[in-house]
């Protein structure tokens, strides 16, 4: 093992062509990929970052409700969509095979992505 090299020796290198960059040796010969793993991971993607988003404006309506400025009217609506929004990403799941735990990434230190609801 040597020491640490002399940054001037270094820039010689660079600069009279005999520096090389490293080579990278693929880990394979090829990728296996097939079509629904790679569909499933797409959607579990999609649909994690969806669900963030719904979770996100249900707080936010729910906070405007409990603020009483919206009419009954409003309050209604708000709850039929996020109703449905809930259906619709339910069936979503379905389709791709995924329970709601697969939609939450986990961030490490920082904890789950979504939280428990």
């Amino acid at each position: 093992m040597t020491g640490p090299r002399d940054p001037a020796d270094l820039l010689a290198e660079l600069g009279d062509g005999r520096w090389q960059p490293p080579r990278v040796t693929p880990l394979a010969p090829r990728i296996e990929l097939d079509r629904d793993s790679v569909e499933r991971g797409l959607g579990s993607l999609v649909l994690t970052v969806i669900e963030l988003l719904r979770q996100l404006v249900e707080r936010q309506a729910l906070h405007r409700v409990d603020l009483g400025d919206l009419t009954d009217e409003q309050v209604e609506r708000i709850g039929t969509t996020l109703m449905a929004l809930e259906e619709q990403m339910i069936g979503l799941r379905e389709y791709f095979g995924l329970a709601p735990e697969d939609l939450n990434l986990d961030l490490g230190p920082l904890g789950p992505l979504l939280p428990r609801e």
